[in-house]
């Protein structure tokens, strides 16, 4: 195996465990763990860089993919998806969710039907839409290429 075929494992294999650790393990335990307020800030100091690494994942791993010479196929059109998913999060959902929690300032004291909560209850919902699907591209990529 060369040191792009490593590279690009490498990048998918770091990306995709990465989410699968943050989505259905850490922020579970936090959420369970501690206070709703509590937990969406801990979990909101960690999203900017949990999606810009999601995003220089990607890049990477498309990257190693056209050094190698491939032509475009299902595997490019997974990693763009991927790609494209994670860079609407990183750069439009999670900048307009941080600006949106300030706002609420407290969830437990903001009633569910109130505006604010129903706005950032709609990007989160996308937000978790887009984390899954970059997540099974992943592990699509891990188990057919």
């Amino acid at each position: 195996m060369n040191i792009l075929n490593i590279i690009y494992h490498l990048a998918v294999s770091l990306w995709v465990g990465g989410a699968a650790l943050f989505t259905f393990v850490l922020t579970p335990i936090l959420f369970r763990s501690e206070s709703r307020d509590t937990a969406a800030r801990i979990v909101g100091l960690f999203f900017p860089g949990y999606f810009r690494w999601g995003v220089v994942c990607g890049v990477v791993a498309l990257a190693t993919v056209f050094f190698r010479g491939e032509k475009f196929g299902l595997n490019i059109g997974i990693l763009a998806m991927m790609l494209a998913f994670v860079s609407f999060q990183a750069f439009y959902i999670e900048p307009n969710a941080a600006i949106l929690k300030q706002q609420i300032g407290s969830f437990e004291k903001t009633t569910k039907d109130h505006p604010l909560r129903q706005q950032f209850s709609r990007l989160h919902a996308f937000s978790a839409t887009c984390n899954l699907a970059v997540i099974a591209g992943g592990v699509t990529l891990v188990v057919l290429f």
